[in-house]
């Protein structure tokens, strides 16, 4: 198999088009489409669908280009590492991480970890979904309790947790009556269950107020509309202030954050360098941490 062939087929693979691949590189776009037609030839095998405005990878295509992307850039970044004489962290580092701890830390872990690295061109994106990391050409993603995946590894490296907390003002809602709450969502009354030093309890709430957005949901709290169950981390210094007043922690599983990243042999510098600037940063992974630096 023709290894340049499989490369320009990747390239193309991975920016979705001929034309899309040819301004990225600077490329000639006929060269890369004869190369992936020769490609094509060599297998015997349609890689990808030609509309007449949009290119599809074929399940074949698709089967190769998630099995020799990983591979090829394994070999790019070998000799990028011989070439300089070590494996000092450089090239282009694709993060996809969720909305809240992009918001309250990322920028400035993405600031620290450039100016420690300056060789390496760290690009971070926004978004709560679930990302395809080889189709979309991703190095790592941070995801919030992930479900399993066995095309990825990776490692815990925050915990947090949730509990539901109100401005001082707002009196708990007692025999039977609900309480005025927050919600990410519109809804009808809702019920939480907390844990307190008392014990365990639930505590009826009626939405008056939905805000997709976390940091939206805390402010609304601050100014004693409702409610509301928020991670601990978020709110710790209100607490700590009287700002806010804690009802009860919310019963149930904690929230950690992952780092992920596709299930390869050969780590990437740019990668592990990135996981072990994360353990610097929370070296226990507690909500403590991650308050106190959200409140730097």
């Amino acid at each position: 198999m023709d290894l340049l062939a499989l490369a320009d087929f990747n390239l193309v693979a991975r920016h979705g088009g001929f034309g899309k691949a040819a301004r990225a590189t600077g490329r000639p776009k006929a060269t890369l489409s004869r190369r992936v037609g020769e490609l094509e030839s060599s297998l015997d095998l349609r890689l990808f669908e030609r509309g007449a405005r949009s290119l599809k990878l074929t399940e074949e295509g698709r089967a190769l280009f998630e099995r020799t992307g990983a591979l090829l850039a394994e070999l790019d970044e070998t000799a990028s590492a011989i070439a300089s004489g070590g494996q000092r962290p450089r090239g282009r580092l694709r993060i996809s991480a969720p909305l809240l701890f992009s918001q309250t830390a990322m920028g400035r872990i993405a600031a620290g970890f450039a100016l420690k690295y300056p060789e390496v061109r760290l690009e971070v994106t926004t978004e709560d979904r679930p990302v395809d990391m080889i189709e979309e050409g991703y190095d790592l993603v941070i995801r919030v309790n992930p479900d399993p995946d066995e095309s990825l590894v990776g490692r815990a490296f925050l915990r947090d947790r949730l509990v539901v907390v109100a401005s001082p003002d707002l009196p708990r809602a007692s025999g039977g009556l609900a309480a005025p709450g927050v919600a990410r969502w519109a809804g009808d009354r809702q019920t939480w269950h907390v844990k307190t030093q008392g014990g365990r309890s639930t505590i009826a709430i009626e939405p008056v107020l939905a805000l997709s957005m976390l940091i939206m949901v805390r402010d609304a709290v601050r100014a004693g509309v409702g409610a509301a169950r928020l991670p601990i981390s978020l709110v710790a210094h209100d607490l700590a202030d009287g700002t806010l007043v804690l009802w009860g922690d919310i019963d149930g599983p904690e929230i950690a954050l992952w780092a992920l990243y596709p299930s390869r042999r050969l780590l990437s510098a740019r990668v592990s360098a990135f996981l072990n600037f994360l353990k610097q940063a929370f070296p226990n992974g507690t909500p403590d941490e991650l308050a106190a630096y959200i409140g730097r």
